[in-house]
């Protein structure tokens, strides 16, 4: 753009020529100067507002201000809103966790009064001498994902210990390894023995207990109850499958408590101690079968081990 200046105070007219970074040079000087007189006024508001008679121009001022105002507490709301739900989750994974922790603490025997997942951890220390600040907003946010991230992380763990003990506890209580009855001494060991009835020498696939009538006959390993009936040489006779092709034998009972297809803890209670079948007194008879080959039950036993 040229613009031409002709005036009686010039010899001869003058050519000035405006080129797009003058334009540019010029819309900026505008802008800032638009810029510094809103922060100018802004700042002569605030600190000269309560000496301003004009109720026009102060009313003005107070609604910029309320303006301001309620922008911030909105977005104080919103964050807080967030954060609030920040830390319910977090509530939550804590009361996972404490669960998860006591169940670890039974799992692997420690006493509970040693880990109260219950209570806050006791804490102390002298007064600090570097020089104290306060925690921003922005802080404790980043401090709230921060413990989030580590809630997450210590609970898959835990989570994952949890599983690798109980599965260790399950194989262990599916093998026959408990009394299966209160008895002081045995009557016939596992193998060749003299038959009491015929008095020749016979094999013996289990080991008898002596134990008065109703002793209560106890499931030596968790299973699933595959007999549960009279047999003719057994008497009353309860099987349970634990697995693995292994199988427990209890007979010569004067009752059964528990029917096919039932499944029992290690421990529980199955039967009663009798004299049924062949038998010549109140005793129990127990045997281990590994795919279908007696195996000698001392070798499973604790209290006989």
């Amino acid at each position: 753009m040229n613009i031409i200046l002709v005036s009686s105070y010039l010899a001869k007219a003058k050519t000035l020529t405006f080129k797009k970074r003058h334009f540019v040079a010029l819309l900026a000087a505008l802008f800032l100067i638009v810029v510094l007189m809103v922060l100018g006024l802004n700042y002569l508001s605030l600190r000269y507002v309560d000496k301003i008679d004009s109720p026009s121009f102060r009313s003005f001022v107070m609604s910029i201000q309320q303006e301001e105002y309620e922008k911030s507490q909105q977005y104080l709301s919103v964050n807080l809103n967030a954060m609030a739900i920040k830390m319910g989750q977090m509530q939550a994974q804590l009361l996972r966790i404490d669960s998860v922790g006591k169940r670890l603490a039974e799992l692997s025997g420690i006493e509970p009064e040693e880990f109260m997942f219950d209570q806050m951890p006791s804490q102390g220390g002298a007064v600090s001498t570097s020089p104290l600040r306060d925690i921003s907003f922005s802080d404790f946010g980043n401090q709230v994902e921060d413990l989030s991230r580590i809630l997450d992380d210590r609970l898959g763990k835990l989570e994952t210990l949890d599983l690798i003990l109980r599965k260790d506890r399950l194989k262990k209580e599916m093998r026959p390894t408990n009394m299966p009855v209160d008895a002081k001494w045995l009557s016939s060991g596992f193998g060749y023995r003299t038959d009491p009835f015929t008095g020749k020498k016979a094999y013996h696939k289990g080991i008898d207990f002596v134990a008065e009538t109703g002793a209560s006959i106890k499931a030596a390993a968790s299973g699933v109850v595959v007999y549960s009936d009279r047999h003719p040489e057994y008497g009353n006779m309860v099987s349970i499958d634990h697995g693995n092709d292994l199988i427990s034998r209890y007979a010569h009972a004067s009752k059964r408590l528990v029917k096919v297809g039932q499944v029992v803890k290690q421990g529980e209670k199955i039967a009663e101690v009798g004299s049924t079948g062949r038998s010549t007194g109140p005793h129990l008879h127990f045997e281990i079968r590994h795919k279908g080959r007696a195996m000698n039950p001392s070798r499973f036993l604790k209290k006989i081990n």
